[in-house]
């Protein structure tokens, strides 16, 4: 599994090369130089003798084509050095032979290769989707709207091919509010994919229930505790995996978010009327998923947790997000300024605002991320 997205991203990248020429040129370059060389061999010396090119027009065929076409083009190619041979005289030199012998092992070769490579790539575009399809239940689109508010996300793995990794969020509507998750998974990319999904699976299990906001996340606690030391290898793998969050709830009549912190950076506030920046900081926080309770036990009761409201009214922005937003790096070594461009683009969508903010990150990165990367703006409309 280690080397699948470094194959992929080659198979890829040969994919756009073949696509960037025009189809006709494939076949057109290879034959054009097969009949060339029997024609430039009978105006050369007899010292000169350029059969030996004609293994470049099958590798150039095998490139751009398939098996079928590199065996036409490798037999074309063999006949090509039959017929300068024979019209130099000599076809059965040892010379000749020689290269005649190698060029039918390079197209013999050449073609198990194509056969091979289109294989491997029908493997791999199958395992995509099915990759694809299983990324996409377990970290399911947000809906564009839930109740009063407009929501839009952005998510990149650290990893080149996987679409999903150790960041998450979700949200589930019961009557009367909005509930949102958004987490962070201690390591990133594909290791971590486990852990996001048994997170995702107890927030989707009860959000949907009329509990009370920390009741829900003792739940939550109590399921992932649970699933970490299930699917650990090792009491001390569980001791060391761990999910910082924030869940919120949002009233639909009512001005205020709700605000539970296990661990995780605080949400900004993007004040609709002043345009100020608020970080939603808890005063009482509570440990990361899978390693006990909130504040004032280990077992996750309701009681561990305390939901902080904050106002929330209308045309006011969140702007959720993990640390691989935050602690993204310049070549400087210096982090995002999250809060101070937020600001400055308070005025847009949730859809432009998110997307303007993830493009911003990747360019102050320098297009390279070390962390998964997850955002959720939210409006109150």
């Amino acid at each position: 599994m280690g080397d699948a997205p470094i194959t992929a991203s080659v198979v890829e990248t040969l994919r756009t090369w073949r696509r960037s020429v025009p189809a006709p040129l494939w076949p057109a370059g290879p034959l054009l130089l097969i009949v060339a060389i029997p024609v430039a061999d009978a105006f050369l010396p007899p010292d000169i003798h350029l059969a030996h090119l004609l293994v470049v027009a099958v590798a150039v065929a095998a490139v751009g084509s398939g098996p079928r076409a590199t065996a036409l083009t490798g037999a074309a190619a063999v006949l090509s050095l039959v017929l300068a041979g024979v019209e130099r005289g000599t076809l059965t030199t040892e010379s000749v032979l020689v290269e005649l012998a190698a060029l039918l092992a390079v197209c013999v070769f050449l073609v198990l290769f194509t056969r091979l490579r289109d294989r491997r790539e029908r493997e791999l575009v199958r395992a995509r989707s099915v990759s694809d399809a299983a990324q996409r239940v377990v970290l399911r689109p947000l809906p564009r709207r839930a109740g009063p508010v407009t929501l839009a996300s952005h998510y990149r793995s650290a990893e080149a091919d996987p679409t999903i990794g150790g960041d998450l969020f979700a949200a589930a509507r019961i009557p009367g509010s909005t509930r949102l998750l958004i987490g962070d998974v201690r390591g990133k990319g594909l290791p971590s994919i486990s852990d996001t999904a048994i997170v995702l699976g107890a927030f989707r299990a009860a959000a949907h229930r009329p509990i009370p906001l920390p009741e829900l996340v003792a739940y939550i606690e109590d399921a992932v505790r649970w699933g970490l030391a299930e699917f650990s290898e090792a009491a001390e793998d569980a001791a060391e995996r761990f999910v910082t969050a924030a869940v919120l709830d949002i009233p639909d009549d009512e001005p205020v978010v709700h605000v539970i912190s296990c661990g995780h950076p605080p949400p900004l506030l993007l004040d609709g009327r002043t345009g100020s920046v608020l970080p939603l900081t808890v005063p009482e926080p509570s440990p990361p998923f899978g390693l006990g309770g909130g504040p004032g036990g280990a077992h996750g009761t309701d009681g561990c947790y305390v939901a902080t409201a904050f106002p929330f009214g209308h045309g006011d922005r969140l702007v959720l997000y993990t640390d691989g937003v935050s602690e993204a790096r310049n070549t400087a070594g210096e982090f995002y300024p999250l809060a101070e461009r937020a600001a400055a683009r308070a005025d847009r969508t949730p859809a432009a605002l998110v997307d303007r903010l993830a493009a911003e990150v990747r360019a102050y990165a320098g297009g390279r991320l070390d962390d998964d990367m997850a955002m959720v703006v939210v409006q109150r409309d």
